[in-house]
């Protein structure tokens, strides 16, 4: 599981992104879990990361699905037209 931090905006995304490529060539598994739970703060970049996230998970041949994403993150999503993009976890 991918776990993304508490904050992800402009300043911080590219830091995040590598942090983020790391884990996942770590992850064994099939279905990649994004657990977005501690995001409190964050601006586009969030949704940007993710996407980029998605991409790279997608290429692997693995499914990705977002845990525990905040509400307002899924209406930035929804505002931008990508929600269908970033699933949710049951």
């Amino acid at each position: 599981m991918l776990v993304l931090p508490e904050a992800i905006t402009q300043a911080n995304a590219v830091a995040c992104l590598g942090a983020l490529s790391n884990a996942l060539a770590q992850e064994s598994t099939a279905d990649v879990v994004v657990d977005a739970a501690r995001l409190s703060r964050f601006d586009s970049a969030a949704l940007a990361l993710l996407l980029e996230v998605r991409r790279k998970v997608l290429k692997m041949g693995k499914t990705f699905v977002v845990k525990d994403a905040p509400q307002r993150l899924q209406d930035l999503a929804d505002l931008y037209g990508i929600a269908e993009l970033l699933p949710s976890a049951a």
